[in-house]
């Protein structure tokens, strides 16, 4: 028998309209960068760790059709390691056809960028670009999706496939548009179509947008504007775990930057449901404010633990916990609801919550586990899609 002949591959160039849930896209030596911000936002931070987050493509993915048996995307990752803390998982792609999970994957090489969580310095050591490569898949047309790694930024270089490629056609999905903290971006999910906003957005049939940043939700205006900025159907904002992480402000500032965030909102989005959702249960902060601190005393255990820093008596002077921010929270949603009848609230204690805890504990005591990324995501779908629930699609 003659050996079977490879396949031949063509290469399909990468443009916005096989790319979901990013806000720009920059050109790089390399290939194409997505970001989930847009370019004026970036320039109004000087913030490492938001230009970092905000390029790990959380909740972007690639979408087209074809009848490829086989796909692959050559990519540059920039991987994180921080020094002294257990290595950092590789990211991870999943290939979804017809919206269904077939594969998963990853790319070596890459660049590694390495933190000092002590004093802050990085310094990063470039490496060669990887492929993912996809085979085996059915021999009909079909709706691809690779999603991206949540905690790799990814400059896409090239896709390849053995069919032609082309781009899906509007399904008439609703958009949701999500922003929040380091769990809404994918702590410690699975991989990226398994994050908890990836999995309500499959419960709820809508297409995410996914603004989750990991120690970036601290109400910045350049957000909001970015957030108001985009088409979207569907609004949530998850806020506080971060501000108190931060310790970024105290009470007399927080009401009115609230007010302020969903003004700014409202501006592009006056009759979109909007959610605001409080933190989930988190007992390192739940009464006691921060900043957080990585606890160094468990690394020789190789763990890396968060500890709250800060005092509860501080309380009275104003410093946030999770306890306040929920109460004041509720006080506005509740406050502006009365003038606006698509603003909504939810409890975060509601997706998790203490009896949550104690069955599925946070290992780092700040971020939840895969486990737990499913049980919340399916909480919120059953709260903001399900019947009743403020994200339900009007009857056709």
């Amino acid at each position: 028998m003659a050996p079977q002949q490879p396949t031949e591959m063509t290469t399909t160039p990468i443009t916005a309209e096989l790319l979901r849930g990013a806000l720009d896209l920059e050109r790089t030596e390399h290939g194409l960068l997505p970001h989930r911000l847009p370019a004026r936002a970036r320039a109004q931070c000087a913030d490492g760790q938001l230009a970092m987050v905000e390029a790990q493509p959380s909740g972007v993915r690639l979408v087209f059709r074809t009848r490829a048996t086989a796909v692959e995307l050559d990519a540059l990752r920039t991987k994180m390691a921080y020094r002294g803390a257990p290595p950092r998982p590789d990211g991870v792609y999943d290939l979804l056809v017809d919206g269904h999970l077939a594969a998963r994957g990853s790319v070596t090489g890459g660049n590694v960028r390495t933190v000092d969580m002590g004093g802050g310095a990085a310094e990063t050591e470039p490496g060669p670009v990887g492929t993912v490569r996809f085979a085996g898949l059915p021999d009909r047309m079909k709706d691809i999706e690779i999603w991206l790694p949540w905690n790799e930024i990814t400059e896409l270089v090239a896709l390849r496939a053995d069919a032609a490629v082309e781009p899906v056609p509007d399904r008439g999905r609703r958009v949701w548009l999500h922003h929040g903290s380091s769990i809404s971006h994918g702590s410690d999910a699975e991989s990226p179509s398994t994050t908890w906003p990836a999995l309500a957005a499959s419960r709820g049939g809508v297409e995410l947008i996914n603004l989750g940043l990991g120690g970036g939700a601290l109400l910045d205006p350049f957000t909001a504007r970015a957030i108001r900025d985009t088409p979207a159907d569907l609004i949530s904002v998850k806020i506080g775990i971060n501000l108190v992480n931060a310790d970024l402000m105290r009470l007399r500032a927080f009401g009115p930057a609230v007010h302020g965030f969903l003004d700014t909102l409202r501006e592009g989005h006056p009759t979109a449901p909007l959610l605001v959702v409080s933190p989930v249960y988190c007992p390192i902060h739940e009464d006691t404010p921060g900043p957080c601190a990585p606890d160094f005393s468990r690394l020789s255990e190789g763990k890396l633990q968060f500890r709250a820093t800060g005092d509860p008596a501080e309380r009275a002077a104003g410093k946030l916990t999770l306890t306040v921010i929920r109460d004041e929270l509720a006080r506005i949603v509740r406050q502006r609801a009365a003038d606006d009848p698509f603003l909504h609230y939810l409890d975060g204690r509601d997706l998790y919550g203490e009896a949550d805890f104690a069955e599925l504990p946070l290992p780092d005591q700040l971020h939840p586990d895969a486990v737990t990324h499913r049980r919340i995501g399916e909480r919120f779908a059953d709260a903001a899609f399900g019947s009743g629930g403020p994200f339900t699609a009007a009857p056709a």
